[in-house]
Parts: structure tokens; C-alpha cells; sequence
């Protein structure tokens, strides 16, 4: 299986080709400068991995990179900046798509603006299929079926309630593209901006007491209506990460280092949750969490790229959990990431 990693050079993108390696699939290396695709390719542990030169600006050149490959992971960010020309690229040569971003505005308008395109081309096109819009839709979902004998879902909540921890470059360069575009919730049948009125604490499991949580844009308001009838969906994540994301300057991004402290990386928890109140009152709660966010986005990348060739999805665009079975997905990485999952029904209001 020929995986394109468009974005080798970056630091998920390394690591995403590392994974393909891995996996014993043959990874093809796209960017814009051979030289540093060469040493991604190095330090990912497969030098012998072709390398295809091809900017943003060159759609016939992006188009022929990626001809030949069954499926694109987009690593490259911003992706509100960067990620319109490879999604054209792959309908046009048809290659599925899938890509890391955690950008809200940008997962709603690939989700609604491409599925036309798609679907005439034959490809599936999958966004935020990292360790927050991946897992978090997947969780959501799951949470969401336990109250279909309930009536259904009134309100869900998605919370990204991992602690403040080691971020590369390139993510806190999308972070700050994020908080400065707002936070969306959906109500009703539409997206509007975010009230001020989410919980301002939430239980964390595995946490004593509730931790402050603040409106944040998060994956799952954009995807989790896509497969859940609820009448409103919001997100939001610790109030200590808010303020770290809100103080992102220029400046700021620009001294981060490129790549993470690799201790505090891999032993970082992150955690995604998702609480959902049914029309009867009746509440239920799912999380899934686990150590090494950017070593688990790469995982989940390479292995949905896996899925979408070998098992089939359908054409058009798809939220991670329409893509992918998201209890047998949560399974495998479970299996081969020791991540850890949970949903339970907590009973009623006022009980």
C-alpha cells in the first residue's frame, strides 16, 4: 500500500512516515524542499522512502505526486492556510484523503464544501483524524448510543481536558489560528458563536474534585452532528490551556521549538470526553485517553489511511466516525497503543 505523507518534513509528519514504516507500507514523501524531505525521511527510519517535490502553488505537480498513491495524510498546517490545495489535489488524482487538523472552522468547510466533489471522484475524504477530532468524535458517538433508549441526545459536551504540556511549533502555530476565529456550538439545527453559559468545571476521571474548563473551539462541534441528533453540542478545555492558547503571539509561536521535548511527550496524558443528556434527563459519560498525543495522532492516521483502503468507506466527506467503526477503532488502539476508553450511563437529573 502506497501512503503519500504530504507535510513529511514537519515534526507529526516525521512521525507519521515513521508509522507507515512501521506498519510495513511503502511511504511517499511530498513537500515543497527535497532537502529537508530527505532528512524527514532519514530520521523517520526510512531513508529509502520516495521523495516527490511539489508546493502548494504547483496543483498539476501536486496532483501527479499523489497519483499513484491510495490514500494522502495531510500533515502540513495551518491547515485553514495549507489544506484546500492537497484535498483538490487528491479528488482530482483520486486518492483518499484523511489529515490531522484540529481546526474547527476548516473541519466544517472541507466537511461541506468538498462531499460533492468527492463522491463524483470515488474518494472518501476524512478530516481531524488526530488524538482530539478522532478519538473525541469516535467517544462522542459511543456516549451518544447509550441514550437512544432514552429519547436521544438534548445537549452534549466535548471537552479536551488534557493538562498543559510539551506542543511543537506547528501546533501551537494552530492553536493560535483557532482561539483567534472563536469557538462555534451548535443549536438547533445550526452552527452559531459560542455562548458564554458552558459549565465552567468538569469532573475529570482519574482526577479528584473538577478542574476550571473555558469555550474552546474543538473537532467534535463541527463533526459530532454529522452522526448524532442532538439538539446542541459545545466544547471546552481547561481553563489553564486557554489561557497558554490566548497568550500565543507572533513572537511566541516562533520560539517554540519545532519539535517537543521528547520525555515530556511521550509521558503527556491527553483525554477526551464527552457528556450527553438525553430528552427524558437521563446522562451518560464516555472518555478516552492515553500517553503521547502526537505519537497516537500518527497511529490513528496511518492506521484510518489502512481502513480506508483495505476496508472501504464511503465517498464524500466523513466525520472520523462515520469513516471508521468507532468502537472497533477505539479497540485496536486500545490493542496496539495501550490507550483506554469508557462510556457509562450516569442516570437521570435529579436522582
Amino acid at each position: 500500500m502506497r501512503i503519500a505523507v504530504h507535510g513529511a518534513s514537519g515534526f507529526t509528519g516525521r512521525l507519521t512516515a515513521a508509522e507507515t514504516g512501521r506498519r510495513g507500507f511503502t511511504p511517499v514523501l511530498v513537500g515543497r524542499d527535497e532537502e529537508r524531505l530527505r532528512k524527514a525521511a532519514v530520521e523517520a527510519g526510512v531513508p529509502g522512502a520516495e521523495v516527490r517535490v511539489a508546493a502548494l502553488d504547483q496543483p498539476a505537480a501536486l496532483v501527479d505526486a499523489l497519483r499513484d498513491c491510495e490514500v494522502v495524510i495531510n500533515c502540513a498546517g495551518p491547515f485553514t492556510l495549507l489544506g484546500e490545495p492537497v484535498i483538490r489535489a487528491a479528488i482530482a488524482a483520486g486518492t483518499h484523503y484523511l489529515d490531522t487538523t484540529g481546526e474547527q472552522h476548516y473541519i466544517r468547510r472541507v466537511l461541506y464544501g468538498f462531499g460533492d466533489e468527492a463522491e463524483r471522484a470515488g474518494v472518501s475524504v476524512v478530516p481531524a483524524m488526530a488524538d482530539d477530532g478522532g478519538p473525541g468524535d469516535m467517544i462522542a458517538h459511543l456516549t451518544a448510543a447509550r441514550l437512544e433508549a432514552a429519547g436521544g441526545v438534548a445537549e452534549m459536551l466535548i471537552g479536551d481536558l488534557r493538562r498543559p504540556s510539551a506542543a511543537s511549533r506547528g501546533t501551537a502555530r494552530s492553536m493560535a489560528a483557532v482561539h483567534e476565529k472563536g469557538a462555534l456550538e451548535y443549536a438547533e439545527g445550526a452552527w452559531q458563536q459560542a455562548g458564554d453559559d458552558a459549565p465552567g468545571a468538569l469532573a475529570v476521571p482519574g482526577e479528584d474534585g473538577e478542574v476550571p474548563v473555558t469555550v474552546f473551539a474543538l473537532p467534535g462541534v463541527v463533526t459530532v452532528p454529522r452522526h448524532v441528533r442532538a439538539g446542541r453540542v459545545r466544547s471546552v478545555i481547561r481553563t489553564q490551556v486557554a489561557e497558554l492558547f490566548s497568550a500565543l503571539t507572533s513572537d511566541i509561536v516562533d520560539s517554540i521549538p519545532e519539535i517537543p521535548d521528547e520525555q515530556a511527550r511521550l509521558t503527556s496524558r491527553w483525554l477526551m470526553m464527552a457528556q450527553a443528556v438525553a430528552h427524558d434527563g437521563t446522562r451518560a459519560r464516555g472518555w478516552v485517553t492515553g500517553l503521547d498525543a502526537y505519537g497516537t495522532t500518527a497511529v490513528i492516521a496511518v492506521e484510518g489511511a489502512r481502513r480506508l483502503v483495505a476496508d472501504g468507506a464511503p465517498a464524500g466527506t466523513l466525520t472520523p466516525a462515520q469513516a471508521f467503526g468507532p468502537a472497533a477503532f477505539l479497540d485496536h488502539l486500545a490493542t496496539v497503543h495501550n490507550i483506554t476508553y469508557r462510556v457509562e450511563t450516569v442516570g437521570c437529573t435529579g436522582e
